[in-house]
């Protein structure tokens, strides 16, 4: 068998669903995940009324019997804790932005924030994978995995779906991160996210090992291909196709993530607007300026995960330097795509897996305080991408503890972000143990009053 002909089996048998269903306003989505919640009181949600109720008890009326985490579940006393940093409307849009995120202030006219996401699961593990798969199990198909399904990839160089993961200078020993996150569960792995290192090649193997050409790989993945396409056409396993595409893809990598990843070229006000750790392989800032060179380069669905978030204690000291990590750097990312005129097609989403308490957890001083996990209502923005710049939607009573207009549940973004591709997230399917699954599950609406 020919070449051509074992890669056209290969390409059939894991073929994506490859078409939208009504014109798309974004091509691609740069989803920043905020891993280990950011507290939105201290961030985005701002409530003046809490500086006269510092040490007064949560009242009943407010809590009205939600559940709390094993980590306050225990406390006597639910003191509320107003936020130490300063807050200011911004730009045109009078968007409340506070202080500790003085770059993003900046551009809050191109921003779209949610004040109103709530999601059910109350510890990380589960609430992080419902972000990512849509349930709170793990074994679900990531989101990325379900684009790169559902629209293929712009580029046949590069990954459809890549992953990128930096460490916060919050709380460092903050929760870890799985690979499942990006998996492709149930659909093929083809589908699933790369993941790119920040030390020593940025994709595992991406180098021929001492001695081998790239003549010698070439000849040794044409006869494997031959094997390989025998076993396919005997077995009919679709995993042997994902295979072949697989080795495929590795080997135009070889050639196409050293310069994806060579920086070297990029003028010096480039690393400036991103700032001082942009240089610096595997930070956050680093990694965004990869997402917008990986944007340029058509890579569908680009996911940062930023640890450091989880600020049960100290989160005064603690969310000073977490803050200081993804300001510049995000500001930075949705510039760049504006100049360049790709944040037009580009959704940015910028948020964490839940929110934070509006009482402390633990002892509270005159100068620190902890919060704890709170799932109820917290804040999330999105930019580009057609949806609203300058634009705030849904609203917390005045202890953010609660959502007194507009909710969004997470399959409400997975529907929206779905919607701004092109997808009707109802059609997006995948049958598996004889049902018909997809990212949504049997929920979610797009939330149109943010759409542009």
């Amino acid at each position: 068998m020919k070449r051509r002909d074992f890669l056209s089996a290969a390409a059939a048998a894991t073929l994506a669903r490859g078409a939208t269903d009504f014109a798309p306003k974004a091509k691609r989505v740069i989803y920043l995940f905020q891993s280990g919640a950011p507290s939105q009181l201290e961030t985005f949600d701002y409530k003046p009324a809490l500086e006269k109720m510092r040490g007064v008890e949560l009242p009943d009326s407010v809590r009205q019997g939600q559940r709390l985490t094993g980590m306050t579940a225990t406390q006597t006393s639910f003191p509320l804790v107003p936020s130490q940093f300063k807050f200011q409307r911004r730009g045109q849009s009078g968007a409340w932005v506070s202080d500790l995120m003085p770059h993003i202030a900046k551009v809050a006219d191109r921003l779209c924030f949610i004040k109103s996401l709530h999601t059910e699961a109350i510890n990380h593990d589960p609430a992080v994978t419902f972000f990512q798969t849509g349930f709170q199990l793990a074994g679900r198909p990531s989101i990325g995995s379900w684009i790169s399904y559902g629209l293929g990839s712009e580029n046949q160089d590069l990954p459809a779906f890549v992953v990128m993961i930096s460490q916060g200078t919050g709380n460092i020993a903050d929760q870890p991160l799985y690979d499942r996150l990006w998996g492709s569960g149930f659909l093929p792995t083809k589908y699933q996210g790369v993941k790119f290192r920040s030390q020593g090649d940025p994709v595992l193997f991406l180098k021929n090992p001492e001695g081998v050409t790239a003549a010698t790989r070439r000849s040794y993945l044409d006869d494997l291909a031959k094997l390989n396409t025998f076993k396919l056409n005997e077995a009919g396993d679709p995993e042997i196709a994902t295979r072949m595409a697989q080795y495929e893809m590795a080997f135009r990598m070889q050639t196409s993530v050293p310069e994806l990843t060579d920086l070297s070229k990029e003028p010096e006000h480039v690393f400036a607007r991103y700032g001082p750790e942009s240089r610096t392989p595997g930070s956050y800032a680093a990694n965004c300026l990869l997402a917008r060179r990986l944007a340029e380069r058509g890579v569908r669905f680009i996911q940062l995960f930023h640890r450091g978030w989880d600020q049960h204690n100290h989160l005064p000291a603690q969310i000073v330097n977490q803050c200081r990590d993804v300001d510049q750097p995000t500001a930075g990312l949705i510039e760049d795509l504006a100049e360049r005129g790709l944040l037009e097609d580009t959704l940015v989403v910028w948020g964490g897996e839940f929110g934070r308490t509006v009482y402390c957890q633990g002892k509270m001083t005159a100068d620190d305080y902890g919060r704890d996990h709170h799932p109820r209502c917290f804040t999330v923005f999105m930019a580009g991408g057609g949806v609203k710049p300058g634009f705030s939607f849904g609203e917390t009573d005045d202890f953010s503890y609660n959502i007194v207009k507009d909710p969004v549940h997470v399959h409400d973004l997975h529907a929206t972000i779905l919607h701004q591709l092109g997808v009707d997230h109802t059609k997006l399917t995948f049958k598996f143990q004889g049902r018909h699954f997809r990212l949504t599950d049997v929920h979610g609406n797009v939330v149109r009053s943010v759409l542009a």
